[in-house]
């Protein structure tokens, strides 16, 4: 657990109290130039953070006139911890060694005395443990700041793989839909339009034109979706023109199916709620035509107070349904997009062997 370092306000008020006290404790009010001096280096310590260089100038005084040295080592700390200037700091602690020896007006020590080169000595190590401390706390800044440059470096290094992997990923699944799926739309729909033009057939013509048109369709927004997936992070791709209830009548004439759609919903709804509607009933229609072949269905659509309520229902299969490959996630899908848009989706058969499909939204589209 790290200990919470206080404010700065608060750090610097404690020093200059700690500044005046040391100033109490040594004030010989015989001579009033040395307390006054003391005071001086005491309130400087104000301008520390800001100005450590003149804060330091400003305690000088009061080393070579008293014996108040606190706020002199106070701010040789923050002029250590703030600057990388060693020769400055080398200078900084030799003049506080000197000025600390001598005792102005009338200096008092000789270099012939042993007891000078001790105290020398002592007041030596003095000014350089707050160098030293300085310089320590200096470099642990740096190290934090760096550490924290490492781990922004790493968390965009680890966001350039991802995007490249997505990327690769991205780029192989074009492929397969451009090689593979696309190449088969391609396939049906050429076979749709053979069997178009030489059946004898009406119905059977009928039909194929609506596989050739549905293939063609498919197959605009296979290609634009492969286009899309080989932007692969290249800047924001356009994509497809999304549906709304302006659509839905063309989905119900090309769904193939004999379909009542009654609405009474206006344009003015939020495009989410146009779009879940829209997915709703073509996820239903296409269930229709896979599980309940020759059903009939009814789409119903109102709009009741503050909630859209979409109803599709189809009839009992009339022939055997087919076999067909799904990923069984189209209702779960139609589900969660609901959920998301604050509404509810719900299924299952009805009475008489058809199936039911109900969809329930608030109107405004919760997001």
């Amino acid at each position: 657990m790290s200990i919470r370092r206080p404010p700065a306000p608060l750090l610097d008020a404690l020093l200059v109290a700690a500044a005046l006290l040391d100033v109490w404790v040594h004030a010989d009010i015989s001579e009033p130039l040395r307390p006054a001096s003391a005071l001086l280096a005491a309130c400087a310590l104000v301008l520390r953070r800001r100005l450590p260089r003149v804060t330091f100038l400003l305690t000088l005084p009061a080393v070579l006139l008293s014996d108040a040295v606190f706020a002199a080592l106070a701010a040789l700390y923050t002029l250590a911890s703030l600057t990388r200037g060693r020769t400055l700091l080398a200078v900084c602690a030799v003049a506080f060694t000197v000025g600390n020896l001598v005792s102005l007006p009338s200096p008092g020590f000789e270099f012939s005395a042993p007891s000078t080169f001790i105290a020398f000595g002592y007041t030596a190590a003095t000014a350089a443990a707050p160098v030293f401390l300085g310089q320590l706390v200096q470099a642990r800044r740096d190290l934090s700041l760096r550490l924290a440059e490492i781990s922004r470096a790493r968390d965009h290094e680890r966001q350039l793989t991802a995007q490249t992997v997505l990327a690769r990923e991205r780029a192989a699944l074009a492929r397969e839909m451009h090689d593979v799926v696309a190449h088969q739309v391609s396939l049906i729909a050429v076979r749709a339009g053979a069997l178009q033009v030489g059946s004898r057939n009406a119905d059977v013509r009928e039909a194929a034109a609506t596989i050739r048109k549905l293939s063609v369709q498919t197959l605009e927004e296979l290609r634009h979706m492969v286009s899309v997936l080989r932007t692969a992070g290249g800047g924001p791709a356009e994509l497809v023109p999304q549906p709304s209830l302006a659509d839905l009548q063309r989905l119900v004439d090309n769904s193939g199916i004999e379909t009542d759609l009654r609405t009474d919903l206006s344009d003015n709804l939020p495009p989410p709620v146009q779009r879940a509607i829209y997915r709703t009933v073509q996820e239903a229609l296409t269930n229709v035509r896979k599980h309940a072949p020759g059903a009939r269905a009814a789409v119903r659509i109102c709009h009741e107070h503050a909630t859209v309520r979409v109803t599709v229902t189809n009839s009992p299969p009339t022939r055997p349904a087919l076999s067909l490959p799904g990923a069984h996630y189209g209702l779960t899908g139609l589900r969660q997009r609901a959920e998301l848009l604050g509404g509810t989706t719900t299924y299952g058969p009805t009475a008489d062997g058809g199936y039911q499909l109900n969809l329930t939204l608030p109107s405004a589209g919760t997001r």
